[in-house]
Order: structure tokens, then C-alpha cells, then sequence
């Protein structure tokens, strides 16, 4: 089968179209005929060796995507070959066929097309596993979302909006804090421009953080917290150190929450693929929610789909077709 394949960690340029074995499902696996894979900011980390798939996984790039179930595994009962799916994957994504653990498909609704459901998978489930199970977001509080315009960031936006929570958003052009506000950010702020913290102290504070920045982004988060506020770093595009003020932390008496979702077991992604099914598709058909796509590149112009999303002119996700 023809798949994304490297040679060695490095840039977009090392990202070449290959030959790979057709992988076989084992028991409880569905191979799926890959037609979109979604990008993520993990795949360009693994991309330059900064984010090593986890054992078992495959090396090849790719978390999520959408197609048909190819062939069934012994103990996948819930599906058949031809149905319509979506899922989160291990790796392996940027291929024509990848293996799926059948936990983790979601059928697709007749009326949702494959490029447009290969946006979703990690993005809301990230978005979900972070701000509802992790740092339990309420009705009523306020979400701070940094990177708003991004994949997840747009989920996420949405996911507070879906809850009865208040968004607030960073961004780093005036297009993308239009954006954030076209997806339901009360107010979107340019980093570039804008000082975050005094704006966000002014707005009333911010009860969840959903950080992927990292670096000394970790200061100003707890300085615009409520008292009893929950941080949570899911990257570090900034740089994974930081100096972190405990006097802060412990007067406002917050909790800092580091977290990744590939490395979670089968039975929470599980869980979380449970909660695209049965919540998030129902948002996006009675219209709470929308997709964000910002555009779809063929497979073998993967080097500059990448390219594109690490110039950071994306506004919601990026996709691969099949």
C-alpha cells in the first residue's frame, strides 16, 4: 500500500510517499480503507523526533481518519466491511489502509463525508478528555483557550460553548480572533498585540486553561485564574520548561494538570469515542457545533500540508486525502 514513510527525523522535506506491507487486523482490529487523515501538531513533533509513537504503535504518522472497514478482526462484532467510520488511531494514519482498535470507530451519518469527518476524532476528543473529564468545566465558568483557532482549540471553543460554559480565546492574527469569535469565544485575543493578562482580569478571570503553548506561558495563565482554577497543558510549542510561582498556586489553590491523549488506555479513548458518537454528532447535525476545515491536500503532498500548518495559516484543521 502506499503510505507517508521517512527515512530519518527532520522537516516537512523528509516526509516522502512509500511502499508499506498491507497491515492485517488482529483480534478486535478493523483495517479501514483510508480515504482523509486528519494533521495534527503531534504529527509534526514525531515528524522531527520530538514525540516517539508509543510501543506497538505504528511509525508511520497519522492519529485520526476516516473511511470504510476493509476487513474485520476475530471479537469486532459492532462493525462489518463497508461500514463508514471514523476513528482515532494509534499512528499509522497517512496510509491507504490503517488498522483501527473497534473501540474507537465511530460510525459516520450518511450525511457526513469523509474529509469533513477525519477533522474530528482528535480534536474532540483532546478537547473533551480535557476540559470536561480532566479539569471538569461547568455551566456557568469561564474557559480560557489558548491557540483557539487551531484543531483542537476550535473544539474546544465549541465543546465550552456546547456545556454552558463562557469562551474566552487566544490567537495570534485579527483573521484568527474572528474566527474564535465566529465559533463562539466571547472575546478572542491577539497575543501579538494584546495584553492578554490585563484583558482576561478585566473579563472576570478564567476558571479552566486549556494550554498547548507551554514555556513561560505558564506565569501569565496563573496570574488570570480564579481562585480554584484548572490548568491544563496538553503541548509545549514554547518550550517544556518554565518557572512556576507555588506561592501563586498554592494561595489561589489551583491545580496544574499535564496530560496527552495518546498515551491513555483503550478504555478511556474508548469512553471519549463514545462521547463523539453519541454527543458531538448530534451537535454537528442540529447545528450547535460546525466542522472546521480549513483545507485538504492530497497524500502526496504531505510535506506541504505540513508546511502550511507550521506556518500557522490554518484556521481549524488540516486534512490528507486518500
Amino acid at each position: 500500500m502506499r503510505a507517508i514513510i521517512q527515512t530519518a527525523p527532520g522537516d516537512a522535506d523528509t516526509l516522502i510517499v512509500g511502499e508499506l506491507p498491507m497491515p492485517e487486523p488482529g483480534p478486535g482490529q478493523l483495517r479501514v480503507r483510508v480515504r482523509a487523515a486528519g494533521i495534527n501538531r503531534a504529527d509534526i513533533a514525531q515528524r522531527e523526533g520530538r514525540y516517539p509513537p508509543p510501543p506497538g504503535a505504528p511509525e508511520t504518522l497519522g492519529l485520526e481518519v476516516a473511511g470504510e472497514v476493509d476487513a474485520v478482526g476475530i471479537g469486532s462484532k459492532d462493525f462489518a466491511v463497508g461500514d463508514r467510520v471514523m476513528a482515532l488511531v494509534g499512528g499509522g494514519g497517512y496510509a491507504e489502509y490503517a488498522l483501527v482498535d473497534a473501540p474507537l470507530a465511530v460510525r459516520l451519518p450518511d450525511e457526513l463525508g469523509f474529509v469533513e469527518a477525519a477533522t474530528l476524532p482528535e480534536t474532540w476528543m483532546t478537547a473533551w478528555l480535557n476540559l470536561i473529564d480532566l479539569a471538569r468545566l461547568m455551566p456557568g465558568e469561564t474557559a480560557l483557550v489558548h491557540a483557539g483557532a487551531g484543531g483542537v482549540g476550535a473544539a474546544a471553543i465549541q465543546l465550552a460553548g456546547l456545556v454552558g460554559a463562557r469562551a474566552i480565546a487566544t490567537a495570534g492574527t485579527a483573521d484568527k480572533c474572528t474566527f474564535c469569535r465566529q465559533l463562539g469565544a466571547e472575546l478572542a485575543l491577539n497575543y501579538r498585540d494584546d495584553d492578554v493578562v490585563a484583558a482576561l482580569k478585566a473579563a472576570g478571570r478564567a476558571d479552566v486553561v486549556l494550554d498547548p503553548v507551554g514555556g513561560d506561558s505558564l506565569s501569565r495563565n496563573l496570574a488570570c485564574m480564579n481562585p480554584g482554577g484548572r490548568l491544563v497543558v496538553i503541548a509545549f510549542m514554547a518550550g517544556r520548561l518554565a518557572e512556576l510561582d507555588l506561592a501563586q498556586l498554592m494561595v489561589k489553590h489551583l491545580t496544574l494538570i499535564g496530560s496527552t491523549l495518546r498515551s491513555r488506555p483503550l478504555a478511556d479513548k474508548a469512553r471519549l469515542a463514545g462521547r463523539l458518537g453519541d454527543t458531538v454528532l448530534p451537535a454537528l447535525a442540529s447545528g450547535r457545533v460546525r466542522i472546521t476545515l480549513d483545507s485538504s491536500f492530497p497524500l502526496a503532498r504531505a510535506a506541504e500540508a505540513h508546511r502550511y500548518v507550521e506556518a500557522n495559516r490554518n484556521l481549524g484543521k488540516v486534512v490528507l486525502t486518500v
